[in-house]
């Protein structure tokens, strides 16, 4: 595995109709399986929604979440530690901006030591290498198993 390949991370995303107990569900069967939700998101549009999430077993959470009927897919995405005061996203879009990567979307969590910004972006790979060159902290794929 190449220095790159350490820094992609696997999101699952979930698909479902948009209604009441879905998520429910859907963090029912992690707590079942003891698989722990490290970061996730939700979108909506035209009645259903996509649940993206950072899991530690992502696999297994695929295997249980398809047996139970919802379609379920696997992204790549990168995690970046950012300093968590005002400027540190704009100096993540910035880098990634000037560098021609898109972000596609996004989603951020905050704790004691510092802000993770979780970025689907057009071109992992790319964007793995400009951030490490910039000297920007990336989290390795292994912390998040």
């Amino acid at each position: 595995m190449n220095q790159i390949e350490h820094y992609l991370i696997k999101q699952i995303s979930i698909f479902s109709e948009n209604r009441p107990g879905r998520l429910a569900a859907i963090a029912q069967a992690m707590q079942e399986e003891r698989i722990n939700i490290l970061a996730f998101s939700i979108a909506e549009a035209d009645g259903f929604g996509v649940v993206r999430a950072l899991v530690d077993h992502s696999e297994r959470a695929y295997h249980k979440l398809t047996d139970m009927g919802f379609m379920v897919s696997f992204t790549d995405v990168i995690a970046v530690r950012m300093r968590d005061e005002p400027g540190g996203l704009y100096e993540i879009a910035r880098i990634l901006g000037d560098a021609n990567i898109n972000i596609e979307y996004a989603y951020a969590y905050t704790g004691k030591d510092a802000a993770v910004l979780i970025l689907r972006v057009n071109n992992a790979r790319d964007a793995i290498a400009t951030l490490l060159k910039r000297n920007v902290t990336l989290m390795e794929s292994s912390f998040f198993k």
